[in-house]
């Protein structure tokens, strides 16, 4: 399924309203519950591709069986790109897309996995704690490379972690998914403890560095877009 979505009405357009927004909700980020159980329920990867020739965003979401990994059902959402490209507010570039792209699922997402930073930003609100506030869902974040922390060694074995530090505080874990594979960056986003995002990216790693869920919506998004360029 695919819909073509707007930009929320009120959405930010500039960077002091972006932040200003991220200050209201941060504090909404619920810390205190460990999410659901890796292996039940269903569980959805979501990311975006963009046609920066057009200004268009193609956001994609793929529900899988959490126990199975199989596909159970997916949606895209093609729209204008909402907001300029600066570094940390990358949500409000994508937000909207995914919004839509999420509300023309009929399944329950369950668990949210998004391709980016959740806790770990230095503003402590990524796109997956931006989109868990905003829809209520638990959610995490799965990053291919590291933002702004750094981390000590990390064994070459697959599940092998490492903290995320800014300072005393740790803001995410660098987790080896294959052995001696580059690690992933994964960070908690809305209702859902950090042990339990290692977990789950555990379970959604069985024979590749990133989640099946990542895997999978990247290639939806994009498909997306080649599909809108065919077309007069």
């Amino acid at each position: 399924m695919r819909m073509i979505t707007g930009v929320p009405e009120g959405w930010p357009t500039d960077e002091a309203a972006a932040r200003a927004v991220q200050d209201a909700l941060r504090d909404r980020v619920v810390r205190d519950e460990t999410g659901p159980a890796p292996g039940t329920g269903t569980v959805t990867g979501i990311d975006v591709a963009y046609d920066d020739a057009r200004d268009l965003v193609a956001a994609a979401a793929v529900v899988l069986d959490a126990a199975t990994l199989d596909v159970v059902e997916e949606a895209t959402a093609v729209g204008r790109v909402a907001f300029p490209y600066v570094p940390g507010l990358l949500a409000f570039r994508e937000i909207p897309a995914v919004l839509g792209a999420l509300k023309a699922l009929r399944t329950d997402p369950g668990l949210v996995v998004c391709d980016g930073y959740g806790l770990a930003h230095p503003r402590r609100f990524g796109l997956a704690s931006h989109l868990g506030v905003l829809t209520g869902l638990p959610t995490m974040g799965v990053a291919k490379n590291p933002f702004a922390f750094e981390h000590g060694s990390l064994g070459q074995e697959r599940g092998s972690a490492v903290a995320l530090r800014d300072g005393d505080e740790e803001v995410g874990r660098a987790l080896r998914t294959r052995d001696g594979v580059k690690p992933v960056y994964v960070s908690v986003g809305h209702r859902v403890s950090l042990a339990g995002v290692c977990a789950h990216t555990l379970a959604l790693t069985p024979a590749y560095r990133l989640p099946e869920t990542t895997r999978r919506a990247d290639r939806l998004c994009r498909d997306a877009l080649i599909d809108l360029s065919a077309r007069p």
